[in-house]
């Protein structure tokens, strides 16, 4: 007789739990950091990909984000009121807004450099381990991204 352990698969064979979950305590970790900073985790990496690509289109950054433009609009109308970023309508295709980010935004990025030795100490790996995961990882989402697309 089968026993009930090999009849069903376990949480812990689920790569997409493992991620799932590793997520959450990422969560925690940046939790404290983005309450000192004042934004989400959306917001903070939004201010970061405008940092890196300045003027983008909102359909951009969503894709940029994996976010859905309707998801991403609110948060952008956000950091406006916060003085982060500045919207403005395309001038060679008035249908796109394109963001910028402002000086206040630029140097919320600049404080958040702070703590990224907090964040990746928490992952308990050295630089060279962690940039390898990290690597690895995106290549799981890219290769799943791919796999998605018809």
């Amino acid at each position: 007789m089968k026993s009930v352990e090999n009849e069903y698969a376990r949480l812990s064979d689920f790569l997409c739990f493992t991620i799932y979950s590793t997520n959450l305590a990422y969560s925690r970790v940046y939790k404290p950091v983005l309450e000192k900073l004042g934004v989400t985790y959306p917001q903070y990496v939004a201010i970061v990909s405008l940092c890196e690509d300045d003027h983008q289109t909102v359909k951009s950054l969503s894709e940029r984000l994996f976010l859905e433009p309707s998801t991403i609009t609110p948060m952008l109308q956000r950091l406006e009121k916060m003085d982060y970023v500045s919207r403005y309508r395309d001038d060679l295709d008035e249908r796109s807004v394109r963001i910028a980010i402002t000086d206040k935004g630029r140097r919320l990025q600049k404080k958040a450099l702070q703590f990224a030795a907090v964040t990746v100490s928490a992952t308990g790996l050295n630089e060279r381990k962690f940039r390898h995961l990290q690597e690895e990882v995106a290549r799981l989402r890219n290769s799943l991204m791919a796999s998605t697309k018809t």
